[in-house]
């Protein structure tokens, strides 16, 4: 399984740091220098969350996947219940 969001598809992206010397032009120096950059990682806020998941035939299932913060907060994911009585009517019938 890939480190990205089922439903965004956000995933890991890279970067650079950068390591500053010298001192300001404004303060009688000859400007910052970048001295040391190396590559960083920039990995996205995500969570294993059982959730309800439809296929192409319409069968919907619950499935552990990795979803992203922000796609939880704004509401495109469906939460599996807990337990099995949770389930209403309509859902038992369609399992």
């Amino acid at each position: 399984m890939p480190f990205q969001c089922h439903f965004t598809g956000k995933k890991t992206t890279f970067g650079k740091k950068r390591a500053w010397r010298g001192q300001k032009i404004v303060k009688g120096g000859f400007g910052l220098k970048p001295t040391g950059i190396s590559r960083r990682t920039f990995k996205p806020n995500l969570q294993k969350v059982n959730c309800l998941l439809t296929d192409e035939k319409g069968n919907t299932t619950a499935k552990r996947v990795l979803v992203s913060a922000k796609a939880i907060r704004t509401g495109m994911v469906v939460k599996a219940p807990k337990r099995k009585y949770a389930y209403t009517r309509a859902q038992k019938a369609q399992a």
